[in-house]
């Protein structure tokens, strides 16, 4: 899993260019945001609360 998410990252942030905003920079990358969401769909959390805190473990 940790290969594929890795790959998943290297791939997203070599496709997906940064948009320029005004403000605060964001604190995860569209990559790092991407591969969270696809890691907690793979790892079969529904729900974000419990997805949220397993991540944070």
């Amino acid at each position: 899993m940790d290969i594929l998410l890795a790959a998943l990252y290297v791939f997203i942030d070599d496709h997906v260019s940064p948009r320029r905003r005004i403000g605060r920079p964001p604190k995860l990358s569209e990559a790092e945001l991407l591969r969270l969401a696809v890691a907690q769909v793979l790892l079969g959390f529904t729900s974000a609360w419990h997805w949220l805190r397993f991540a944070d473990a």
